[in-house]
């Protein structure tokens, strides 16, 4: 798989081209995205985030200073707006408690240290930490989502029961510690996933498709 890496990366770069991930003004701005976009689309949270950039809140501690009714409803375009509030407040407890309020501080602490602490909070899991890490921080950890793992299970690179820390360290043994690469290559994981690797494959016109086993994409 290792020498695979390369060439799905290479494949798909020269048929999409770059995808300047991820959208957002400032880290925090990411940092909260990464927690409003689960399980939902990216316009969604664009709607949440616009409605705390209106009220002048895209600052960790302006924030963490609303009371929770009123950031549910300031984010409520985002849906599951009651649990995002909270898992929300959660990961600002950390900030605020920990680093004072500067994600500058936060994300000094080392790596493997800083995303024990991130997975510490509740309601924050390991692709959103991970988000947090590579495009808020500036961190070399690859972010595995659920295209990552259909497009790499469906080529049999990796077996259908793979854990995302399999994933991971499948990308991160075979790959350069590189923030700009990691960043890049996730992205373009989703643009071929979200074209061709949904639930049903649709493999026709796909930059990978003559990657596949004989007898086409692999299922469980």
């Amino acid at each position: 798989m290792n020498q695979t890496l390369p060439e799905v990366y290479d494949r798909l770069l020269a048929a999409y081209g770059p995808q300047s991930w991820w959208p957002g003004q400032s880290p925090f701005e990411v940092l909260v995205g990464a927690v409003l976009v689960q399980n939902t689309a990216w316009q969604n949270v664009r709607k949440a985030i616009e409605n705390l950039r209106q009220a002048d809140l895209l600052e960790p501690c302006a924030l963490y200073a609303v009371p929770v009714e009123e950031l549910e409803e300031l984010i409520r375009p985002a849906g599951y707006y009651r649990v995002k509030a909270r898992r929300l407040r959660n990961l600002l407890n950390l900030v605020v408690q920990s680093y004072g309020g500067s994600l500058e501080a936060m994300f000094q602490t080392p790596l493997s240290a800083l995303r024990r602490q991130l997975l510490s909070v509740h309601g924050i899991g390991p692709e959103t930490a991970d988000s947090i890490l590579l495009y808020a921080g500036n961190l070399p950890t690859f972010v595995v989502d659920t295209y990552t793992y259909r497009v790499f299970a469906r080529h049999g690179w990796v077996a259908f029961d793979a854990t995302y820390d399999d994933l991971q360290e499948h990308f991160e043994s075979g790959l350069p510690a590189d923030v700009a690469l990691y960043n890049e290559y996730h992205a373009l994981l989703v643009r071929v996933g979200k074209e061709h690797c949904g639930k049903t494959p649709r493999c026709e016109g796909c930059p990978l498709k003559d990657l596949l086993p004989r007898g086409g994409p692999l299922e469980p």
